[in-house]
């Protein structure tokens, strides 16, 4: 198992969406839409199934500017 992720479009950093999946299991789903709050720009960000990907280990969360 997995959790699905999307990539921040105002950031680039790699967002975990609280989706879990497996890599066959998401790939056999059918064309979705979601929204899920990016915790690094504080906003909601809506994308599609094509946009996303199933990640076996999260990343390390990005550093914070202080």
């Amino acid at each position: 198992m997995g959790i699905v992720m999307i990539r921040c479009p105002q950031t680039g950093h790699e967002i975990a969406t609280g989706i879990e999946m497996d890599r066959v299991s998401f790939a056999s789903t059918p064309v979705f839409f979601a929204t899920t709050y990016c915790g690094v720009c504080k906003t909601d960000h809506q994308w599609f199934a094509k946009d996303a990907w199933v990640c076996e280990t999260l990343p390390k969360p990005p550093a914070r500017a202080a």
